[in-house]
């Protein structure tokens, strides 16, 4: 829903520069969608066994939180589709792997938090996306089963969780395009959140009718 990912990308290449240290493009774009607690771990087997990578996420953190203290553009459509729904009664969640103090600031921020009935945060469930946890425990709060709920979805990570949980889900790519193993799941990729509104449309009809 947010141009975060953009902002991230840029805060990893400016700590890595800041600590004079030498990271290949592809390493901070292998992060989108993943959860913080799964980052160490992958930092290591990228950059190396002494690699400073705690430095790094540090310095990390600390510019991400200075470039988002002001709201964080919308990707394109956002609001018509978050519209369009409200429109039609049906209840909204988030299900990010964002920490929540991280979430609820960027939505309120962004004026997107009132669409929302609550939101299930990275720090909320035991495993993160990929697992399937997010979405299901989202369902759950919406008293709905997770094959009548459809999830939106920026990152190869999240189209796993929410395809794993039973969920139709639209695959809306940033920065890093679906992976061969998101294509073969059969979901719907589209370049945009309008794009994405006559699927849902679609879907609608053939459920009622």
């Amino acid at each position: 829903m947010l141009d975060t990912e953009r902002i991230a990308i840029d805060c990893w290449a400016s700590a890595a520069r800041e600590l004079k240290l030498e990271m290949n493009d592809h390493v901070p774009y292998g992060m989108v969608g993943m959860h913080m607690s799964k980052v160490p771990a992958y930092l290591l087997d990228e950059l190396g066994p002494d690699a400073p990578v705690q430095q790094l996420i540090d310095a990390t953190h600390a510019c991400y939180l200075e470039a988002t203290a002001k709201a964080i553009p919308h990707r394109p459509g956002v609001i018509d589709l978050l519209d369009w729904l409200r429109e039609r009664g049906l209840p909204c969640a988030v299900a990010t792997s964002s920490r929540r103090s991280v979430a609820e600031h960027h939505l309120q921020a962004a004026g997107l938090w009132s669409y929302f009935e609550f939101a299930v945060c990275g720090d909320d469930i035991e495993h993160p996306k990929p697992a399937p946890d997010i979405y299901l425990k989202a369902a759950a709060g919406l008293g709905r089963q997770p094959a009548e709920c459809v999830a939106f979805e920026d990152s190869n990570f999240g189209i796993t969780a929410a395809h794993s949980a039973g969920c139709r889900a639209i695959m809306v790519p940033d920065l890093r395009p679906p992976t061969a193993q998101t294509l073969a799941l059969g979901v719907p990729v589209v370049e945009s959140l309008r794009a994405a509104q006559p699927i849902v449309d679609t879907w609608l009809r053939s459920s009622t009718s």
